[in-house]
C-alpha cells in the first residue's frame, strides 16, 4: 500500500496533536488529514510548519455532518478516530455527549465503508471497563478478564457503545469489495503537557496560595504519558498494515499504560508541580462512603429539579468512584501483539510535564504584572 494517507479526527485535541506529530515520521505516508471542529491559531501555525515535511490538510467541521465526513474519508487509507467529548463530571447535556461519542463514531464508520477505507483505529478509554465500585480492587487487569462498566453515566456509556460499534464493524464489506479492519485502544488516564485537567488544577492552585485540591487520595491508578498513548496508535496502525500481524489485531481492544508509578491522582498532580512550590491541601477529607452517599443525594436533587431547572451537582457517585478506586491495567497484550514499548520513560515524561507546569506559572506571573501596571 505504497503512498498511503491518514485521517486523524480530534487532531486539535490533547492526544490528537501528538499522534499527528508522530505520523509525520511514518514512511511512505503522503498525506495527513487533520480534522476537528475548530483549530486554535497557534495550532494552525504549528501544523503549517509540518507542511514542509508532508502534505497536511486541515479540515474544520462537525463530526455529525455526514456529507462532510464522507468527503473527509474519500481517498483515505486509514482513520485514527480520537475525537470525543470527555466529560467525567456531567457538565454537558447528555445528548451532546451521546451524539458526538456514539453517533459521530457510527457516521464515521459508515463514511469509511462508503469511501472504502480499510483501517480504522478507535481511541477508547479504560472507563469502558472500570471502576464499578470504590470497594472493588482491580490490579494489573488484562484484556482476557473482559471487564465492563455497569455505570449508566453518559460518558462511559457513550464510549462503551461506540467501542462496541467499532469492533462489530471489523470485517465489514467496503464499497470497492475490500474489507474494513478495526481495533480499539483503551488508554489509562492520560497526563502530560496540555492536559486540560492538570491545567485546571494548576489554575485553581495559583488562585489559592499554591494549594492543589485533594479529591482522590484513596485512588491507585497507573496513568499513561500522552507521548506513549500517541505512540501506541502509531504501532496499532503499523500492525494493521502488516499482513502478518494484522489477523491477530483485527477486532481486538488493548489497554495502554506505561511505566509511570502506580499512585493516586493527587500524588501525580503533586509530583508534576511540587518543583514550582505547589503543595497538596492538608485539610480533612470526608470518608469515601459518606462522599458517595452525598453524591447520591445531589443526584436526587438534580433529578427532582430537572423539570424546572438544570442543577449541576459538584460531584456524583460516578465521580466519587472514579476518583477513589484502585484500578490499574497491564499493557502486556499491546506489548506482545503491537510491539508496544513506551517511547518515553517516567523520568522524561515527568520532566516534560513539570516544565510545562512551569510555563503556566510564568504565564500567571506575567498576567499579574500586567494587571498591576
Amino acid at each position: 500500500m505504497a503512498g498511503w494517507s491518514c485521517l486523524v479526527t480530534g487532531a486539535g485535541g490533547f492526544l490528537g496533536q501528538r499522534i499527528v506529530r508522530l505520523l509525520v515520521e511514518e514512511t511512505e505516508l503522503q498525506e495527513i488529514r487533520v480534522l476537528d471542529k475548530v483549530f486554535r491559531p497557534e495550532l494552525r501555525e504549528e501544523f503549517s510548519k509540518l507542511q514542509s515535511k508532508i502534505k497536511l490538510t486541515l479540515l474544520e467541521g462537525d463530526i455529525l455532518d455526514e456529507q462532510f465526513m464522507k468527503r473527509a474519508c474519500q481517498g483515505t487509507s486509514t482513520v485514527i478516530h480520537t475525537a470525543a467529548v470527555i466529560d467525567v463530571f456531567n457538565v454537558l447535556p447528555p445528548e451532546t455527549i451521546m451524539n458526538v461519542n456514539l453517533k459521530g463514531t457510527q457516521i464515521l464508520l459508515e463514511a469509511c465503508a462508503q469511501a472504502s477505507v480499510p483501517i480504522f483505529i478507535y481511541t477508547s478509554t479504560i472507563e469502558v471497563a472500570a471502576p464499578n465500585s470504590y470497594r472493588e480492587t482491580i490490579q494489573n487487569a488484562c484484556e482476557e478478564e473482559h471487564l465492563e462498566t455497569s455505570w449508566s453515566a453518559v460518558y462511559p456509556r457513550s464510549k462503551k457503545l461506540a467501542e462496541k460499534a467499532v469492533l462489530a464493524a471489523n470485517g465489514w464489506a467496503l464499497k470497492n469489495g475490500g474489507t474494513l479492519y478495526t481495533c480499539a485502544l483503551r488508554p489509562t488516564y492520560i497526563y502530560g503537557e496540555g492536559n486540560p485537567f492538570l491545567h485546571g488544577f494548576i489554575d485553581h492552585a495559583l488562585r489559592n496560595n499554591g494549594i492543589l485540591p485533594r479529591n482522590s487520595k484513596f485512588s491507585i491508578v497507573n496513568p499513561v504519558y500522552v507521548g506513549n498513548a500517541a505512540w501506541a496508535h502509531i504501532l496499532a496502525l503499523r500492525a494493521l498494515r502488516d499482513p502478518e500481524k494484522a489477523p491477530n489485531i483485527q477486532g481486538q481492544f488493548y489497554y495502554i499504560s506505561d511505566d509511570t508509578p502506580h499512585q493516586s491522582y493527587d500524588e501525580l498532580n503533586y509530583t508534576l508541580s511540587k518543583e514550582w512550590g505547589f503543595s497538596l491541601d492538608s485539610g480533612m477529607s470526608l470518608p469515601v462512603s459518606l462522599k458517595y452517599w452525598l453524591g447520591f443525594l445531589l443526584e436526587m436533587v438534580s433529578f427532582l429539579l430537572s423539570p424546572v431547572y438544570r442543577y449541576q451537582p459538584p460531584f456524583d457517585r460516578h465521580a466519587v468512584t472514579l476518583l477513589n478506586s484502585v484500578y490499574t491495567f497491564s499493557y502486556k497484550k499491546a506489548q506482545q501483539e503491537l510491539g508496544y514499548e513506551p517511547l518515553f520513560s517516567w523520568e522524561k515524561a515527568k520532566q516534560n510535564t513539570t516544565e510545562w507546569v512551569g510555563s503556566l506559572v510564568e504565564q500567571h506571573k506575567k498576567a499579574l504584572k500586567t494587571e498591576t501596571h
